[in-house]
């Protein structure tokens, strides 16, 4: 997936057991649809965390913060709860989600690539960010890619 691209739509499980809909969700504003390998690691919980430093932030742009990766709905619910993080991460067990956006690894240890996605309300991709080593670049990139100037 690139920058101009049409994201795929999809509808997954959250945190707490609901339902979320890319479609639906960019009705109330931009989206950043970031996919971590794992829930409770080291560079996963950082980079998680800084999307939760950054909620005022996205609050005042209107941007929609939605955490993804391939675990469980409950290790979903206990890496939120941990970490006191205000935005839903979704559950994609199978990878469907990954593959659609490219992001699926072959191995099983780390699932997915580190990668970050940023949607504008017409369901263009505005610019993708990838870095498995930068925790923080994805937040602060996604969000002034997404701000209106």
């Amino acid at each position: 997936m690139n920058a101009g691209d049409l994201a795929p739509d999809f509808t997954l499980t959250t945190d707490d057991g609901g339902s979320f809909t890319l479609s639906q969700a960019l009705a109330h504003g931009p989206v950043v649809l970031f996919f971590y390998p794992a829930a409770m690691t080291k560079g996963c919980t950082k980079e998680s965390c800084h999307f939760r430093d950054m909620g005022a932030a996205y609050q005042a742009a209107g941007v929609q913060r939605i955490g993804i990766s391939m675990d469980d709905v409950a290790k979903q619910a206990q890496f939120a709860e941990a970490n006191r993080l205000d935005y839903p991460l979704l559950s994609d067990p199978q990878g469907r989600v990954a593959a659609l956006y490219g992001v699926k690894r072959a191995f099983d240890f780390l699932k997915v690539k580190r990668s970050t996605f940023a949607i504008g309300t017409d369901q263009r991709i505005v610019e993708v960010i990838s870095s498995e080593f930068s925790m923080e670049v994805h937040a602060e990139r996604a969000l002034e890619v997404l701000t209106p100037r």
